[in-house]
């Protein structure tokens, strides 16, 4: 008794999502300087005046890996900036803030606007 879409060949031709697979996984990885990634998080306003958003992922001091697809810069409190801290603020869809301002050291950054940071 034989089973359909066993082989490989039958695979790949009757399940077109298995090719997408494949496609995803031989995409190039992207990388960005930290010091572009810095540059580009120093703007903070388009000409039309508004926000500039992007996603980041970092590692807090505790070892928490945290992802926020959507994100403004913000100011701290105090001067972090000489700590090589920045502040970012988490938003919606329609930049309303959607939490609140979190302290990002510059070492801690992982991943910025979906490319990983270089050194």
């Amino acid at each position: 008794m034989s089973f359909p879409f066993t082989s490989p060949s039958s695979t790949f031709t009757h399940n077109p999502c298995y090719l997408f697979k494949i496609r995803v996984i031989m995409e190039p990885i992207q990388f960005i300087s930290r010091n572009l990634a810095l540059k580009e998080f120093e703007l903070k306003d388009t000409p039309n005046g508004k926000h500039v958003t992007f996603s980041i992922k970092f590692v807090k001091k505790n070892g928490e890996l945290v992802f926020i697809p959507r994100a403004v810069a913000a100011g701290l409190r105090f001067n972090m900036r000489d700590n090589s801290m920045r502040g970012i603020l988490p938003v919606d869809a329609d930049n309303n803030a959607s939490g609140h301002v979190i302290p990002v050291h510059i070492d801690g950054i992982l991943e910025w606007n979906g490319k990983k940071i270089r050194m």
